[in-house]
């Protein structure tokens, strides 16, 4: 049986293998943008992780020479990035945002939300006071990421966390679990609202499906790797929001705020909403790609 290490005697030091990966993911044309955004940083990730290294501390260690095993295991994880087209997280199982951990499988979008970032802020200027918020939900929660920053933002909240999709709320699950907040995140299966009980809460955070189907059939195999029902919107990526918009308010106390991604669907957004006018919210990375109304504006928008 032939050594599959056999091509690669040149590659011993994890700079070998970081120039190689390099390389080899810049010739495959691979798609990056689920927590890197470029070749150089993606292979070290891969790598650190397979090597079981910390994530940030890449230099000590860029030197020091491989054994045949660990060798194998990295040369198997860039293959599997090259000829796979998945995103890293999926290979590694697990994603970082905001200097957090979660678990994540295919079940779940890479979580990358801008919203995080307010969220770590408390939500800052339009929310004066975080110690006074005391309900929250996180519709479409995905791997749950966003409801535990919720929850490590305002203290004394209890976050619901609401998705359609059972694999989903199981990933959801175990992600809360690891931050020790079963007690104050409850996950709910919901269509949207739809199977709620009405319970208003103070904040409604959404980053739902809002991809329009034109940029859906565009998307690069590494979006399409990730569930088609956490990214869909339909024909304009309104779908679903004509429903979060509609039901939110019956959802939401007096004066509560509802938070909305809608990614680059502004235009679309203003077209299929004209009387509404939201704020819109930048983060450190994104323009135009967050929302945020008062319960009071989409209770006007309903007339």
């Amino acid at each position: 049986m032939n050594n599959p290490l056999q091509r690669y005697g040149n590659l011993v030091t994890v700079r070998d293998w970081l120039r190689y990966a390099v390389s080899r993911f810049n010739r495959a044309g691979l798609f990056f943008g689920h927590g890197t955004d470029n070749a150089y940083d993606e292979a070290a990730y891969l790598i650190l992780h397979t090597l079981h290294l910390p994530p940030d501390l890449l230099d000590p260690f860029l030197d020091a020479r491989l054994l045949d095993s660990e060798r194998e295991a990295v040369r198997h994880v860039i293959e599997r990035r090259v000829t796979e087209r998945v995103p890293a997280a999926y290979l590694t199982g697990e994603a970082w945002l905001r200097g957090r951990r979660f678990e994540v499988d295919s079940h779940v979008l890479v979580p990358r939300s801008p919203i995080a970032e307010l969220l770590d802020e408390g939500l800052s200027p339009w929310v004066e006071a975080p110690e006074t918020v005391m309900r929250v939900m996180d519709m479409c929660t995905g791997s749950g990421c966003l409801a535990i920053i919720a929850a490590q933002a305002f203290a004394h909240a209890v976050v619901d966390a609401v998705d359609v999709s059972e694999p989903a709320l199981a990933v959801a699950k175990r992600n809360v679990a690891a931050y020790g907040l079963q007690d104050r995140v409850r996950l709910l299966r919901s269509d949207l609202f739809a199977d709620l009980p009405v319970d208003p809460v103070d904040v409604i955070v959404c980053n739902p499906p809002y991809v329009n189907a034109a940029s859906m059939a565009a998307l690069p195999a590494e979006y399409r790797a990730e569930p088609e029902l956490a990214l869909a919107g339909g024909e304009d990526g309104m779908q679903l929001v004509h429903r979060i918009l509609e039901s939110a308010p019956d959802f939401l106390n007096p004066g509560g705020l509802l938070l909305l991604e809608i990614g680059h669907e502004r235009p679309h957004f203003e077209a299929a909403f004209p009387t509404l006018e939201p704020m819109w919210l930048d983060s450190e990375a994104t323009q135009d790609n967050i929302l945020l109304l008062t319960r009071e504006q989409l209770l006007d928008g309903r007339d």
